[in-house]
């Protein structure tokens, strides 16, 4: 192991090591300006929300003093201005009031959508960055899971959850510095006696349920990845009447998924009644001792008011903590799931060498190539391949030769173990990646072809490209012809995956691509082994005109489609064993030459 791998994996570790509202507010910095905009409406709305129960303190005292009240005392003796007076501070806090919880709820739900949104953007272009390794590794629903769900389970914590902490932290502060400056200490004591009790069983439950949500979002990224599966495999199991089973193992991952759900559940709804309780101590030992030490003169009516509605407008709010902390566990069990993969680390990085398209030549070279899978045993063993410029190579070998596995290196779909891969002289891990891969176009046996029209999918890769090119590049392929009979030609939706067109139609909307793509390099991966007689006769005419002057390596298990190949290898356990002209490998009398034979019917 390199040491720049070493000290990645220890910072990988380290930052999957930290608290999740930690590296949520480490990603979210970039807001920082919004955030304590956002926190610091919150507080002045909280404080100005605890000026009402002034207010009606105030308004008792000028009932019962009069002429002798706070007010009073400010030099408005007359009643009717006391309470006119007190009525225009009211207006105006209730105006302010409203108008910042205006703006903090505006800012709070504005930063979660700008947060959500760009995390989502993040993780699905770094997603797109990880090596093909990674993919065989997960599953498409479980991506699925964090892009989509785990990442909209932020939303509902950052657009209300964080506001309501916030306020209540701000309530407590102030009434119980209120009450100390107003209450007796013993009685300030008995009502703010269960306030440590809930904070601690607030965060005692917080640790208690974060294990239990951390199972619930991993089972639901298991449910999700069986629902992809079985989507993606819907015809297989009509077709092996395997409904039913498939019905029962849903069944199976969707009760795993209701049963973690319903242990959380068990755990967050003890959590309200509990509160309750507590809350209901704190406010009878103010209502009794409060009571008791107003009739005895120790303090004001009007302050004991006062004291009164703060309290429960303190108290009971604490009761929504359960809730707000079920949300905020929810919402960190998915902030570490997102985090944990924005910190998976990109193997194949980018090169800084640059390769114009219109420079390379398409020379190839594997100088002594090893590769592995992950896990598995070598697949191409010490390979040394020279492909020349403008040249046709086909490579033909038995099922898991590793044929294929030499497109996926030359594209760095993987990085190889040992040895080199050039493009005129140039090691392709120095190549700038978006150079490498825009210098080489692919038509591999399993075609994907987007959710859109036939059009948007020749042009896809070359988006700027013109009706007329599209059209002329149908024409190369063999394809404008069944497109324009279609119903509504090139306009027509293809469906998911190109279901609703033919394999051979598929085959040929792939070929018009990468014509259109015009690419210096041309790697056919089987690109006729799923097709019929006439398909492939169609498919060999435009093939044909579109590899002249342009370096093409054909992987075929069809013989007959390579026979023209100005060289063809034959590979055999990730070693080239034989290469020649079809002529001079029909010759030796060996591998290809017994392949020829079986394909052919000649004995």
């Amino acid at each position: 192991m390199t040491k720049t791998s070493k000290s990645t994996r220890v910072s990988n570790k380290r930052r999957n090591s930290a608290h999740p509202l930690q590296r949520l507010l480490n990603y979210g910095s970039q807001y920082r300006q919004q955030i304590w905009q956002a926190i610091s409406f919150s507080i002045i709305n909280k404080l100005l929300d605890l000026v009402p129960p002034w207010l009606i303190g105030v308004a008792v005292d000028i009932l019962v003093k009069q002429q002798n009240s706070v007010i009073a005392k400010l030099g408005v003796k007359d009643i009717f201005w006391q309470f006119l007076l007190l009525s225009g501070v009211t207006i105006i806090v209730w105006i302010l009031e409203s108008a910042f919880e205006y703006g903090f709820d505006k800012l709070w739900r504005n930063l979660a959508q700008n947060i959500q949104h760009n995390l989502r953007l993040d993780a699905y272009n770094h997603v797109q960055e990880l090596d093909s390794a990674y993919f065989e590794e997960s599953s498409t629903g479980g991506l699925m899971s964090i892009l989509n769900d785990d990442i909209n389970e932020l939303e509902g914590f950052l657009n209300f959850g964080a506001n309501e902490i916030i306020q209540i932290s701000t309530s407590i502060i102030i009434l119980v510095g209120g009450a100390f400056l107003i209450l007796p200490p013993s009685i300030t004591l008995a009502a703010m006696l269960p306030m440590p009790f809930i904070i601690w069983g607030s965060f005692t439950y917080q640790k208690r349920l974060e294990a239990r949500y951390a199972e619930v979002r991993s089972r639901v990224s298991f449910l999700n990845s069986r629902l992809a599966n079985n989507l993606s495999g819907i015809n297989t199991i009509k077709s092996f009447t395997a409904e039913e089973y498939e019905s029962a193992r849903l069944a199976g991952e969707s009760e795993a998924y209701r049963k973690s759900n319903t242990k959380a559940i068990q755990l967050s709804a003890a959590f309200i009644p509990l509160i309750r309780m507590l809350v209901l101590v704190g406010f009878t030992a103010l209502l009794f001792w409060g009571g008791m030490a107003t009739y005895a003169g120790k303090i004001s009516i009007g302050n004991y008011s006062v004291l009164l509605v703060l309290l429960q407008s303190l108290l009971w709010p604490l009761i929504s903590l359960g809730e707000i902390f079920d949300k905020y566990q929810r919402s960190m069990a998915s902030t570490n799931r997102v985090m944990d993969l924005l910190d998976t680390p990109i193997n194949i990085t980018t090169g800084d060498a640059s390769l114009p398209i219109d420079k390379v030549r398409g020379a190839i070279d594997f100088k002594q190539v090893t590769f592995a899978y992950q896990d598995r045993e070598t697949v191409i063993k010490k390979l040394s391949l020279h492909i020349p410029a403008g040249k046709t190579i086909a490579i033909v070998g038995s099922t898991g030769s590793g044929k294929s596995t030499l497109v996926k290196l030359l594209l760095r779909f993987y990085d190889i173990s040992s040895g080199r891969i050039t493009i005129d002289g140039i090691d392709i891990q120095e190549l700038n990646l978006r150079d490498l891969r825009r210098s080489i176009g692919l038509v591999s046996q399993d075609v994907f072809l987007f959710h859109g029209t036939v059009g948007e999918n020749i042009a896809y890769g070359t988006f700027d490209a013109t009706d007329e090119r599209i059209i002329e590049a149908a024409k190369i392929a063999e394809a404008h012809d069944f497109i324009m009979r279609l119903p509504e030609g090139y306009e027509t939706i293809v469906g998911e995956r190109g279901q609703k067109l033919s394999g051979g139609q598929r085959q040929r909307i792939a070929i018009a691509r990468a014509v259109l793509k015009n690419p210096p390099i041309l790697v056919l991966d089987e690109a006729t082994s799923a097709v019929d007689n006439e398909t492939e006769a169609a498919i060999q005419r435009s093939l044909e005109r579109i590899t002249v002057n342009r370096t093409t390596i054909a992987i075929a298990h069809r013989l007959s489609t390579i026979r023209n190949a100005d060289c063809i290898y034959v590979m055999e356990h990730g070693e080239l064993v034989e290469s020649g002209t079809h002529e001079e490998l029909l010759d030796k009398n060996g591998i290809y030459a017994n392949l020829w034979r079986v394909q052919s019917g000649v004995r």
